[in-house]
């Protein structure tokens, strides 16, 4: 008996059941997503105050961008601290995974240990580290104090070169700890054989190094590259909490520039562009990065 094929027209009952699972999620997206997009690129092209009726502009605001001196010294400062950040972070990870990846004693302890701060909440964790940075109470200058490194009290947030790589210190130990897990998790994943046929061929520590682990890490590396970058891009908490923008501007990051704009100049049209224009350069980095994530070649 012979079984009648759907046509290209029809849809077979597993193409509706899947559509049905897939459409809640389709619906939260165009709800949560698509939906405030579409508002937000209308902003963009309006004289939008925060009280009162908004204006078609056109691309008034889009050309205005690069007059705006606090966020065009928003977008070199943010691009410093993404760099700083990531080498920073992966430098130091490459440590603590070496650390965390051994069999000695205690080793679980230390994989903890680093995870821990990343489980608090970026807010909670920057408001911790600015009472402990305080020059009077915080926790920070007793210690260098007590164990006479400093003589008085240091202001850590009263410079900007000492609120920047305090800002520095800040991310890398609260985020660090998910870098160690997802390489260690990288490391453990690499087969062993892999590492005895090298021995018995004679490849040394740095030879395994560069032909086995690097190559087997190449998709984990990408992925920890790609989420630094797209983070340090999108910070906010800690420049709010920690050091206001401060002091005099230096440390004013791109969200934080357009959080001005809008809630505090009440400029929601100037601050609709300048996220527009944010998504963009974050798409174009992406695109840039994913084909990190394809690549399987040394």
């Amino acid at each position: 008996m012979a079984v009648s094929k759907p046509t290209s027209k029809q849809t077979s009952p597993a193409a509706r059941t899947g559509a049905l699972f897939v459409a809640p999620a389709g619906l939260v997206t165009l709800i949560l997503f698509l939906i405030p997009l579409g508002i937000l690129v209308w902003m963009s092209f309006q004289d939008y105050p925060l009280l009162g009726t908004p204006s078609f502009t056109g691309f008034d605001n889009y050309l205005a961008i690069p007059g705006n001196s606090v966020f065009t010294k928003a977008i070199g400062f943010t691009l410093v601290y993404t760099v700083v950040t990531t080498v920073v972070m992966f430098l130091i990870s490459f440590v603590l995974v070496a650390i965390a990846n051994s069999r000695r004693r205690g080793a679980k302890f230390y994989r903890t240990s680093y995870f821990l701060p990343y489980v608090v909440g970026t807010a909670a964790a920057t408001l911790l580290w600015f009472v402990d940075s305080d020059s009077v109470i915080g926790v920070f200058n007793q210690v260098l104090i007590g164990l006479h490194i400093v003589q008085q009290p240091v202001a850590f947030l009263a410079t900007p070169t000492l609120a920047f790589w305090s800002i520095i210190i800040l991310v890398s130990w609260k985020f660090m700890g998910f870098q160690v897990i997802v390489l260690l998790m990288g490391l453990q994943s690499i087969p062993p054989q892999l590492y005895e046929a090298a021995r018995v061929d004679g490849a040394s520590r740095p030879q395994q190094l560069r032909y086995i682990t690097i190559p087997s890490l190449r998709p984990t590396l990408a992925l920890l590259f790609i989420l630094s970058v797209t983070g340090s891009l999108l910070a906010f908490d800690q420049f709010l909490i920690l050091t206001k923008g401060g002091p005099d501007n230096s440390t004013v990051s791109v969200v934080f520039a357009v959080y001005n704009t809008a809630f505090v100049n009440f400029d929601m049209g100037k601050a609709a562009a300048l996220s527009v224009v944010l998504l963009v350069v974050l798409l174009i980095i992406s695109a840039v990065q994913l084909p990190l994530l394809r690549r399987k070649d040394v």
